[in-house]
C-alpha cells in the first residue's frame, strides 16, 4: 500500500481542482465497480460484495489537499496568493511550490528579515505580506506561465524517515489508498465508496455526496493531528504515531455515534489491533457534513495519526497503515451484521 500512497500523494489536487487525483483513482477501480462523478466532482463508487445487505454503508475519504491560489500578479512578476484550506503562514514561508497547469516552480517569500520592524519580528506574517517568486522579470513575463486563479501546490518529495513516511497530501490520500485497496479486494457486503472533493474548505463535497447516496451508516477515513513531540505533554499530544488507528468520539464538527464507536473499539480488540482515541477535542472532517445529511447518518471516523498536518511535510508511521486497513475492513463487515 505504500507505493499506492506514494503515487497518490505526488498527484496535485488542491480543493476545487481534484480532477487529476480523480482520474488516477478511476483508473485503479473502474474494472472493479460501478462509478459516477457527481456535479461537484466527487467520485461515487458502488462495489458489489460477496453478499447483499438491507443496510446501506458508505465509506469515504477526501481527494483534495490544502494549498494556495493566485490572486494577483505584481508589476515585478511576483504573485500574490491566498490559502486554500487551513495552512498556517509559518509553514509556508520559504517553501518551494508549483504553480498552475504549467507546473512552473516558485518559492514563497516575504519581507526580508532586516527590513522588519521589531513588532513585525515578534508575530507571524499574514498572506498579504507574502508573495510567490517564479523568477519572472515582470508582470508580462509572469503572465506567459501563470493566470489569476491558478492553483499552487507544495513541491514535496515522498520520503521515508526511518520507520515513518513524509509527504504532502497524506491528508487524505492515505484514506483514498485504503479505499482503492478495499474496492479491488472486494468487500464482504455491497458497499458505496466515495472519494470526496472540497473537504478542506468546508466539507462541501461530502454534504452533496451523502445526500445523493443516502446511506444508513458512514465510515470516514482520515488523517488527524498528532503532536507527539518533545515539549508537548499529556492530552495536548492528541494521539501518537505508531500506536495504531485513531477512533474519534468527538471533534469540533461531530459527536460520533456511540454505538459505532464502541463497535470500532471492540473490533480492534477482536483483531488484536492497537488503537487509540484523540485526547483533545479539535479539528473536524467530512463526518461533520455526513452525519446531518438527509434524515441523519450513523457515522464513525477512523484516522491515521499524522504529524505536521496541513503542511508540505506530513509524517505518518508506516506501521499504522496495515492495522488501520484491517480495522476498517472488519468494521465494515460488522456494521452490516448489526
Amino acid at each position: 500500500m505504500k507505493e499506492l500512497l506514494k503515487e497518490l500523494c505526488l498527484i496535485n489536487g488542491v480543493s476545487g481542482d481534484e480532477s487529476a487525483v480523480r482520474e488516477y483513482i478511476i483508473g485503479k477501480v473502474k474494472d472493479f465497480c460501478d462509478y459516477r462523478v457527481d456535479p461537484l466532482g466527487s467520485l461515487i463508487c458502488f462495489r458489489r460484495g460477496r453478499k447483499s445487505s438491507d443496510k446501506k454503508l458508505m465509506i469515504c475519504a477526501h481527494m483534495d489537499e490544502v494549498g494556495f491560489i493566485v490572486t494577483y500578479i505584481n508589476p515585478d512578476g511576483t504573485l500574490c496568493f491566498d490559502e486554500v484550506g487551513g495552512v498556517n503562514t509559518t509553514v509556508a514561508i520559504g517553501r518551494q511550490v508549483r504553480v498552475g497547469k504549467s507546473g512552473i516552480a516558485g518559492v514563497i517569500g516575504s519581507t526580508a528579515v532586516h527590513n522588519l520592524s521589531k513588532e513585525q519580528k515578534e508575530k507571524a506574517p499574514d498572506y498579504d505580506g507574502m508573495y510567490i517568486d517564479i523568477g519572472a522579470k515582470d508582470r508580462e513575463d509572469a503572465m506567459q506561465y501563470v493566470s489569476l486563479g491558478d492553483c499552487v501546490y507544495f513541491d514535496s518529495e515522498f520520503t521515508e524517515l526511518g520507520a515513518n513516511i513524509k509527504s504532502k497530501a497524506i491528508d487524505d490520500r492515505a484514506g483514498c489508498a485504503m479505499m482503492i485497496r478495499l474496492i479491488r479486494e472486494q468487500p464482504e457486503y455491497d458497499t458505496y465508496f466515495v472519494f470526496n472533493v472540497q473537504e478542506e474548505i468546508g466539507l462541501r463535497g461530502s454534504g452533496v455526496s451523502a445526500f445523493s447516496v443516502a446511506p444508513d451508516f458512514a465510515v470516514v477515513l482520515e488523517a488527524t493531528t498528532a503532536a507527539d513531540i518533545d515539549g508537548v505533554s499529556g492530552a495536548k499530544r492528541v494521539c501518537w504515531l505508531g500506536d495504531g488507528p485513531v477512533i474519534s468520539y468527538m471533534d469540533r464538527r461531530t459527536i460520533y455515534d456511540r454505538g459505532l464507536y464502541d463497535l470500532a473499539m471492540d473490533t480492534a480488540k477482536e483483531l488484536s489491533i492497537c488503537c487509540q482515541t484523540k485526547t483533545k477535542i479539535a479539528g473536524g472532517n467530512d463526518a461533520g457534513a455526513i452525519h446531518i445529511s438527509g434524515s441523519g447518518v450513523r457515522t464513525i471516523a477512523v484516522s491515521l495519526p499524522c504529524r505536521y498536518l496541513h503542511s508540505a511535510s506530513c509524517v505518518i508511521a508506516e506501521r499504522d497503515l496495515e492495522p488501520s486497513y484491517k480495522l476498517v475492513k472488519r468494521l465494515a463487515e460488522r456494521i452490516h451484521e448489526l
